[in-house]
């Protein structure tokens, strides 16, 4: 199904991130976990793309799973930075094969120069990639849009200009990079509705489970710390556990808040760990229908 249709189709949608092997013989592990997050009834599951490209095969084997194992429909990340236009051409052949329809297209991140990535040029932005999957075939795309600005800009009008021509290239639906602040939010949408984007925006929610995982994601990502995130932290942060039960509280309010603004479209970034995800499913439920 596409998933466009899925989120126009009910008030709310609950949705999850899983993330593929790295190597082989770590692939029964992360297929255990899928397995285990698909029985919460998912109206659909993302799988993410390594960096480089380096599990390609896997972001597809696993999608392919989530379809034809877990009867759910699969979202599959696709970044190109480090691609040629004829690797993409082979994997969107492999989704296509195998049934996939949905794809969330990236530009993915800068390979460091130590990295061993190479940097074929082909692709400089997301929007190119957006043209190519429209040439290709019959896909659902999405893109990501950054709610605190894109880390390589520095600009928030280029950084909406950006997003407006790459929605117009021909993206279904929008997820956004993970946040803490809602306000800031809120005002990010009302500034890309009023550029003229009315395409349909997923948030994307991230459950703090770890202080160290947090700090390297922020590094990446730009994302702010709210005070509240901050008191949570400072307080939790060197107990695993209590760390991982204020994270869940933490990640449920900011969903009842977004969905009671309006904005039902929820995706979980569930980092491959099942417990996390069900009991953030278990507090929200109700918002669900439950």
């Amino acid at each position: 199904m596409r998933i466009v249709d899925i989120i126009r189709s009910k008030p709310v949608t609950f949705s999850l991130e899983v993330f593929p092997p790295k190597t082989d013989d770590r692939y029964d592990t992360v297929a255990q976990a899928v397995s285990a997050l698909s029985f919460m009834a998912p109206d659909y599951m993302s799988v993410t793309y390594g960096a480089g490209g380096g599990t390609s095969k896997n972001t597809v084997r696993i999608a392919t799973e989530i379809e034809k194992i877990h009867h759910t429909t699969a979202l599959a990340h696709l970044t190109c930075l480090s691609s040629t236009r004829e690797e993409v051409r082979g994997i969107l052949g492999d989704l296509r094969d195998n049934g996939i329809r949905n794809i969330l297209a990236l530009r993915g991140d800068q390979p460091h120069p130590d990295s061993g990535f190479p940097v074929p040029h082909d692709y400089r932005y997301a929007y190119e990639l957006v043209n190519d999957i429209r040439a290709f075939g019959d896909f659902c795309v999405g893109a990501a849009c950054h709610p605190e600005g894109h880390p390589d800009r520095v600009d928030p009008k280029a950084d909406i200009e950006h997003l407006r021509n790459k929605v117009e290239c021909g993206v279904d639906f929008l997820v956004t990079q993970f946040f803490f602040d809602n306000g800031k939010f809120y005002d990010y949408a009302d500034r890309v509705r009023a550029a003229g984007v009315n395409t349909p925006i997923i948030i994307g929610v991230m459950p703090v489970t770890s202080v160290k995982s947090l700090r390297r994601m922020i590094a990446i990502s730009g994302t702010s710390l709210t005070p509240r995130m901050k008191t949570l932290l400072d307080r939790w942060g060197d107990d695993p556990d209590s760390m991982a039960k204020a994270g869940v509280l933490h990640a449920s309010e900011q969903i009842l808040d977004l969905v009671s603004n309006g904005f039902g479209g929820i995706h979980i970034y569930t980092m491959n760990k099942p417990q996390i995800a069900s009991a953030i499913r278990g507090n929200i439920g109700f918002l669900l229908g439950d």
